[in-house]
């Protein structure tokens, strides 16, 4: 998959499932892998970005299998982001289909 198309919608794919849930890093890669090839470095850059920029938070959780998991957890205004994005990605998927399926006002 062109990297461009993935770059511009992996922010709305990581709200989104943190939006059903809190997840933690690798279970987002895992969840993302599973219909977009994606590299598990790409996640983690993101996930600071979005903490830093007040849209999650964060806490740890002790596992059984190694050191405590980092869960993230959408803030009041993560979930706007993420519902706002939503938005516009539907628009913008309605109007290239209709381009490229010939169906534009001309």
């Amino acid at each position: 998959m062109n990297v461009q198309f993935k770059k511009g919608v992996l922010e709305l794919c990581v709200l989104s499932l943190i939006a059903r849930q809190d997840r933690y890093g690798y279970e987002l890669v895992e969840l993302i892998s599973r219909n977009i090839e994606i590299a598990e470095g790409t996640i983690y850059p993101l996930l600071r970005r979005l903490t830093k920029d007040g849209l999650c938070t964060t806490y740890l959780v002790e596992s059984m299998e190694g050191p405590p998991r980092k869960y993230y957890r959408l803030t009041p205004a993560g979930h706007e982001v993420q519902r706002q994005l939503l938005r516009e990605w539907e628009q913008f998927v309605r109007g290239v289909q209709n381009v490229v399926k010939g169906e534009q006002a001309e």
